[in-house]
């Protein structure tokens, strides 16, 4: 996840934004209302104002099932726990900032191919019907975007040889990189004219 990282943290030092108000490799936690603090994966911090946080994940195989259940409780706790803190005053002066999710997923037989869901007492949802985990992911940040939780997110997948040469693919045209990109830098670039 590092080379997406390193592209967004330059993508916004070309919006305008100071580079030294982006940050990828150290302080990087904000307060939580539910807990002390969270360690996000890249921060925009301009002027004492909380500006953006974005999660970076990846998730390759075999075990999908167990990481896509963690990876979908961290992200809406994350989230939530930001929301509440921001409600308490923990970023004054700063306005709502932007949050950001990226997944990366191993396309693979495994990921793709249909999942049962267990519906011993109750029928799940009709959109998480025999959904693979790719569908499940695509299906969770939608919702989380939808919902407000987050204002973007993007899902990419790719396979282990052609991922290592750079390449991927977009399932969900919603959650494609150019709009999550798009979507920061309009932020950014707000921002950094209003600092001017």
């Amino acid at each position: 996840m590092d080379g997406f990282v390193a592209l967004v943290h330059d993508l916004l030092n070309e919006s305008g934004l100071n580079r030294a108000h982006v940050y990828c490799e150290g302080y990087l936690e904000v307060p939580g209302w539910y807990r002390p603090e969270k360690k996000w994966d890249l921060l925009v911090v301009s002027d004492g104002q909380l500006i953006a946080g974005i999660e970076f994940k990846s998730q390759v195989g075999p075990s999908f099932g167990n990481n896509y259940n963690n990876r979908t409780e961290e992200a809406i706790g994350s989230a939530t726990d930001l929301w509440a803190a921001y409600r308490e005053g923990a970023f004054h002066p700063s306005a709502r900032p932007w949050l950001g999710y990226l997944m990366l997923l191993e396309d693979a037989a495994e990921s793709t191919k249909p999942v049962r869901a267990r519906e011993p007492h109750f029928k799940v949802f009709p959109e998480f019907q025999d959904a693979s985990y790719a569908k499940r992911y695509e299906v969770l940040l939608t919702k989380l975007v939808r919902e407000r939780l987050y204002d973007a997110a993007c899902f990419l997948m790719s396979d282990l040889q052609s991922g290592r040469q750079g390449r991927y693919r977009e399932p969900a045209p919603e959650l494609n990189f150019q709009n999550f990109i798009t979507s920061l830098l309009a932020k950014a670039i707000a921002v950094s004219k209003g600092h001017k």
